[in-house]
């Protein structure tokens, strides 16, 4: 996260009453290695107060994995999230997530702990990786291959962008 993207989420959260963050697999509309979010909020008046009170988020991120055109993204895939926010009635949620049940992907968080957190930051984790805690069952060394080449072009073509944006400057 650049420092310059601070200021507009924390305008985010004051402005609006951003109420769910959807993380979705890596590469699922791109790349291998590139993060998606969907975020859900409401666009409020100017206030005194910040309108976001709670931030929901289902992580369908951690231990899933879609690619574009081997293992896409099916309308199923998605049901255990439509279920758990509730569109009739989105005040009436029930996190799956708790201390009995860590492995549960919906959460909430209040403004004051994502705030709290360094630089705002939204990228908000606590399931457990099974693929880095699992040594003994590690994918096959040309599947980490591959996917350690492609999060590299990823990355080498962010940085391409990046320098074609400050070269516009």
């Amino acid at each position: 996260m650049n420092s310059y993207q601070l200021p507009v989420i924390k305008n985010l959260l004051e402005t609006t009453d951003l109420h769910t963050i959807l993380r979705l697999p890596t590469g699922l509309f791109y790349k291998q290695g590139v993060k998606a979010n969907v975020i859900f909020f409401d666009a409020r008046p100017a206030a005194k107060k910040p309108w976001t009170k709670e931030i929901w988020i289902y992580d369908y991120r951690t231990n899933v994995h879609h690619t574009l055109k081997k293992n896409p993204m099916q309308f199923e895939d998605s049901q255990e999230f439509i279920e758990c926010y509730n569109p009739k009635n989105r005040h009436e949620r029930k996190e799956t997530w708790s201390e009995v049940n860590p492995d549960g992907r919906w959460r909430k968080f209040s403004y004051d702990e994502v705030t709290g957190r360094d630089k705002t930051n939204l990228d908000i984790f606590w399931l457990k990786d099974k693929s880095l805690a699992d040594l003994d069952n590690l994918p096959d060394p040309d599947v980490l291959a591959q996917e350690i080449v492609e999060n590299l072009e990823a990355g080498s073509e962010s940085f391409r962008s990046l320098l074609n944006w400050l070269g516009e400057k």
